[in-house]
């Protein structure tokens, strides 16, 4: 029965830290750029979408292909970086936890 408690305990815990980890993901933010620079995407670890910048050498109608490209570069390279941000905060919060490989995306 005290290991069952124990148990209940480690996992009310973990739930809890859990909670302040996504809270902490929310204000992460990373940077995704394409192009040299030329596009940039801001958002959170928790994958928000914060701000864009795009450089006005762009903002051509003969240069919408181009920069529909880089966008979507920008943002495949911000989610990436959002992603790694993640894994490392669930390594952090699991790592003590000796739970197997694939637990929580480790």
């Amino acid at each position: 029965m005290a290991d069952f408690l124990g148990m209940m305990k480690q996992a009310a815990q973990l739930q809890s830290k859990m909670q302040a980890m996504q809270d902490e993901l929310a204000n992460v933010e990373v940077e995704g750029i394409s192009g040299g620079g030329l596009v940039a995407v801001r958002m959170t670890a928790k994958m928000d979408v914060k701000g864009v910048k795009i450089d006005p050498s762009l903002m051509k109608a003969e240069e919408r292909e181009v920069l529909e490209d880089l966008l979507v570069t920008a943002l495949g390279d911000a989610r990436r970086k959002a992603e790694t941000a993640m894994q490392e905060k669930m390594q952090a919060l699991t790592g003590g936890l000796g739970l197997p490989p694939g637990v929580f995306g480790q």
